[in-house]
């Protein structure tokens, strides 16, 4: 098994984003919700049509997941992600049992293998050399969070790392990076 990288450069995220919008609404959606909710994504595959939106198509402001262990954890929707399933629920006739993210093969949803496929082939046209996966998009929301301010006890908490520095390494963060912070700091 490859150890993957977040995507850290913003514009190749933008990229990447035009490339699936272009492509497939579906596979835009699973995209900008990966990344901007940082789930698993055995997690994120699981979701169906009544997982994110009511009965009246409305898009719920917070979504409610069971992991395998069967606890319940909720997290709430930020702004792209509302905005990516509206514009992609509403140009798609599911039932509210539908997968979120169907395979074009029966009503079973993508798999972790097609999951791979969509996300590596738009990181090599957006021109990303580094090892990219499906855990990417998990890395990708921890690493820009932590850069936007996110405290890093949060965000192991959040991932159940055992230590800071193992969720600064699982984020692709190093040394180099928070260097700069000592180089100012001086009492």
């Amino acid at each position: 098994m490859n150890y993957v990288q977040p995507i850290k450069d913003t514009q190749k995220l933008e990229i990447i984003k035009k490339i699936l919008k272009a492509d497939s609404l579906r596979n835009y959606c699973f995209f900008v919700l990966g990344i901007n909710c940082g789930i698993r994504i055995s997690e994120l595959l699981k979701l169906t049509i009544k997982d994110v939106s009511d009965k009246n198509g409305k898009i719920k402001d917070k979504i409610t997941i069971t992991n395998n262990k069967g606890k319940t954890k909720e997290f709430p929707l930020g702004v792209q992600g509302k905005k990516a399933l509206k514009e992609y629920i509403k140009k798609t006739e599911m039932s509210d049992e539908s997968p979120l993210f169907p395979s074009k093969k029966g009503n079973k949803p993508i798999t972790r293998v097609q999951a791979y496929r969509i996300i590596n082939n738009a990181a090599l046209h957006a021109g990303i050399t580094e090892e990219i996966g499906t855990h990417t998009l998990r890395k990708t929301f921890g690493y820009h969070a932590y850069k936007n301010g996110t405290d890093i006890k949060f965000l192991q908490k959040l991932f159940n790392h055992s230590s800071v520095e193992i969720t600064l390494q699982y984020i692709g963060v190093s040394q180099g990076e928070y260097d700069p912070f000592y180089m100012v700091f001086d009492i």
